[in-house]
Formats: C-alpha cells, structure tokens, sequence
C-alpha cells in the first residue's frame, strides 16, 4: 500500500528526470554485476586463478557492498537520498576504474572491495527514490521501467566484452566504469530532487513546501507530524508493530535471489565453456542472459501492476528454478539460448520485482531502511554464490549439481514469498487517500 507524503502525481518532465537518473544509476551497477564475469576467463589464465580463488575475489565487491547497504539507511537519514546516490554514484565509478590499474589479484580484490561500498549505497537509495516519486496505480511498471537499467547494464559489460577482451585486454572493461562520473552525475546534480518524505521527517517543511510546490504535488500536511516521528533508518521499526516476520521473509528471499544472481552470473560463462562452447559463444550466454532479463522486465512490471507484486516475484522464482534446472541437462544450442534467458528473468528480473514489492511495503519513515538490510541481508547470498560455485568446480562437480544448487535456490525464494502476509489496511499510511490499487 502507499505510504506517501504527498497528493497527485509528478509531472512528466520530473518524474522522467528521476527514472532517467536512477535508471542511468542502476544501469551501471548492472554493468559492475557482469563484468567481473565477463573478465574471469581472462583474470584467471593472467593471474594463473584457480576456480575457488576466483569465486572469493568475485565476493570481494559484495562484502563492500554489504557494508554499504547495511550503512547507508542511516546516512541517508542524516543527509538526503539525492546527497547519498550522487555521493555513492562517483565512489563506485572511481573504485570501478581504478581496478584497471591491479597488478595482482591482492590489489585487484581489495579494490573491488572499495567499488562495492558505493555500489551497495546506489540500490537501497534509488529504490526509494523511485518508489516515492513512482504513479500510485503503476508503481512497479515505472519500477521495472528504471530498473531495465540493470540488465541493460548487464548487456553494455556483456556485448563490450566479446569484442574489446581479445583486442585490448580486460582492464578497458574496468575503466569504462568511469563513465557515470560523465553521464549521470550532470544529470542528477541538475534534475534529481530531493525526497519530500526526507524533508518531511526532519522537519524541513518549508524546503519540503517549495520542492512540492516546483515538482507540481501537494504535501498532506494532516500526517506530517506521523512522519516526523517515524524511526527513520531504524533496524526496531522493521521488527516491529507486525513487520517482524515480513522482514524476516523478505531477508531470506533476497538470500536466495542475490545468491542464484551472482553465482550464475559470475561463473556462466567459465560454465559454458566446461560445457564446451568457445570464449565468444560463452560470453554471449551472459548477453542472452540480461536480455531474458528486460523482455521478461516488461511483462512482470505490468503483471504485478495488475495482479499484485507478491504473485509475479514467486512467479519469477518458479520460472528462474525451472530454466535453470532444464539448463543441466543441456539440449540443442537454441534451447539453451532460451533458457538462458528465462533464467535471466526468472533471477535478475525477479530480483527487481521483488525490490519494488519490499520498498512499498513498508512506511514511509522505513522506507529506506527497509530496502538497504533487506539488500544487505541478501549481500550474504551474493558472497556466497560465486564462493560455493568455485568450490564446487574446484571439486570437479559436475554441471548438473551446480545448475541443480542454482535452481534449488530460486525454488525456496520462491517458497519464502509465498508466506508473505497482505499489508494492513492501516499500515502506518501517511497518506491514506492515495492507496495503493493494486494491494497485495
């Protein structure tokens, strides 16, 4: 259900500043998701990596990113969610060009470290940027439509890899993560507002008033005193007043889904090529991928908009288990192709649902809060899956048991959210004439 500080709907020109901005934002955090995978083949023949090796510096960037998501409820508390993303947007666009410039594995993972802390501040931030900001009645199509941004990302690391690794080698992949300092900091600095529900809940509401008034929208000033006291970035308002078990849930499905991303996205290729396709034909799986990723993006943004998002995230997860489970019996090379893609949806576009149902399902003053552990609890799951995945090529275990793990991961995420309650009707809503229509 909404819980918004305001009355009516964005204008066109600011609400496409904001998908633009966060899209952009999450455009590049896909491109960070993917091309460490895409540079593995080429790290572990220069560096002479084994497979378990590989699998823990995979897991470097999302220790940072961890670290991140876990701190960044309570920095935004105190400084703003524009002032974060733009701030966590050039720390991981620095730290993602600087990993050119390793030598060594060492240097290598300890810099993926240092990108992963503002990768893992961009997530939770833009999510409730965006869910704020988002139509009440298509809330999680305008989600899916920014978040295209992340396989597109995917996609960018995916079709720049197969040309430029063999000619120029794999750090021109690493500097390319530079470009957000040109692309997306202009923009945000220029066009991106500040939340009102920020402004709101430190008592800034003539700032609050302004931005309103410039934005088009109206405040609800009857509930401002609600935001005002709300445990904004609290860790005791996700446990409390009936959302402890919700969290709980919501933690252990982000577990299973970033762990099934991460380790299938890290290791497809390298998997691919155990199967016996070359280099090219290997990356080009993690293209299909992320390509699955926005077509499936499409139909399950409009699907949760109409049906709830509950339904289409345990639908995903049943899509990624079933894809994923075909893929290790292999097949002709099309239908491959295919599950490929489906996995992609079934992972990486679930994923993104599953975003958007937990942004909205919390209160506005929990908002952030709730996203940012919800991710970082998830984190887990992302260090895991390259880790597990490596291991168990390091044991020479076959195809089938790791596509069997990957699909077995998604089956219980999708479990997990099927024990989700509905939200109460008087869920702590700021706003109650602007309730969500399609509650779940």
């Amino acid at each position: 259900m909404s819980t918004s500080v305001r009355r009516g709907e964005l204008g066109n020109g600011a609400l496409v500043a904001i998908v633009a901005t966060c899209g952009l934002s999450y455009l590049f955090d896909g491109y960070d998701l993917i091309v460490y995978g895409a540079t593995v083949p080429s790290l572990t023949k220069e560096w002479g990596l084994g497979p378990g090796q590989a699998g823990a510096i995979g897991s470097y960037a999302l220790v940072g990113m961890l670290v991140g998501a876990l701190v960044v409820g309570s920095v935004t508390d105190l400084l703003g969610r524009r002032r974060v993303l733009i701030a966590a947007v050039a720390w991981f666009s620095v730290g993602t060009a600087s990993c050119a410039l390793a030598d060594g594995p060492t240097l290598f993972g300890v810099l993926r470290f240092a990108s992963g802390l503002g990768l893992g501040a961009v997530l939770p931030t833009l999510n409730a940027l965006l869910i704020e900001y988002a139509p009440e009645r298509k809330r999680n199509m305008t989600y899916a439509v920014m978040a295209i941004g992340y396989p597109l990302g995917g996609i960018l690391a995916s079709a720049l890899a197969i040309p430029l690794i063999p000619a120029v080698g794999w750090q021109v992949m690493y500097l390319i993560g530079a470009a957000p300092i040109l692309l997306v900091l202009p923009l945000a600095l220029r066009a991106l507002p500040e939340s009102l529900e920020f402004l709101v809940a430190r008592g800034r509401l003539d700032e609050a008033h302004r931005l309103a008034a410039r934005l088009g929208v109206e405040l609800a000033p009857a509930r401002e005193p609600k935001a005002r006291t709300g445990r904004r970035g609290s860790l005791a308002g996700l446990v409390g007043k009936g959302y402890l078990m919700p969290t709980l849930l919501f933690w252990a499905a982000s577990f299973c889904s970033l762990l099934a991303i991460y380790g299938m996205s890290t290791w497809l290729p390298q998997l691919m090529r155990e199967a016996g396709y070359p280099l090219q034909s290997a990356l080009s799986f993690l293209l299909v991928f992320n390509i699955g990723a926005i077509v499936g993006l499409f139909f399950g943004g409009r699907a949760a908009d109409r049906f709830g998002a509950k339904p289409a995230v345990v639908l995903g997860f049943a899509l990624a288990c079933a894809a994923v489970l075909l893929l290790a019996g292999g097949g002709a090379e099309a239908v491959v192709y295919v599950l490929v893609a489906v996995a992609g949806y079934g992972t990486i576009g679930t994923q993104t649902l599953l975003n958007a149902f937990v942004t909205g399902y919390y209160p506005a003053e929990s908002r952030a809060a709730g996203i940012a552990w919800t991710l970082g609890v998830g984190r887990l799951g992302g260090i895991l899956g390259p880790t597990i995945a490596g291991a168990l090529l390091d044991a020479h275990a076959s195809l089938t048991v790791l596509f069997g793990l990957f699909a077995a991961v998604a089956g219980v995420g999708g479990a997990v959210v099927c024990l989700v309650r509905p939200q109460k009707d008087d869920a702590s809503a700021l706003a109650p004439d602007l309730r969500q229509a399609d509650r779940v």
